[in-house]
């Protein structure tokens, strides 16, 4: 059901009904019986899909901060490189405990 807009000539109160397409425009204000006109508003509407945000057609500023900006997350420091080999290097605790277990099962044979 659409809402039209009125405004009072005599009082210049403004205000929204929701009327069906069908009724009769109204024609008397309820606070002071001047006469009513129906204003002309915008529809409302949806935007639904792709290319309605700033993200889907991003300037040429944007894709150059969005560049940078991955560029330096896939820089690894050096620090973080160290501690991450030294990870690798070490041996895990379930890969040492799993080899002697097999190979005593094999030996009581």
């Amino acid at each position: 059901m659409p809402t039209y807009e009125y405004q009072c000539d005599q009082c210049h109160r403004t205000f929204e009904v929701r009327q069906r397409i069908t009724e009769p425009p109204l024609t008397s204000c309820e606070a002071c019986g001047g006469t009513l006109k129906r204003l002309l508003s915008p529809a409302p509407f949806i935007l639904k899909g792709d290319g309605w945000y700033v993200t889907d057609y991003p300037s040429d500023a944007r894709k150059k901060a969005v560049e940078s900006e991955k560029s330096s997350t896939d820089k690894v420091s050096p620090s973080s490189e160290s501690s991450t080999q030294a990870a690798k290097d070490s041996p895990t605790p379930s890969s040492s405990a799993a080899a002697p277990s097999s190979s005593t099962a094999a030996s009581s044979d």
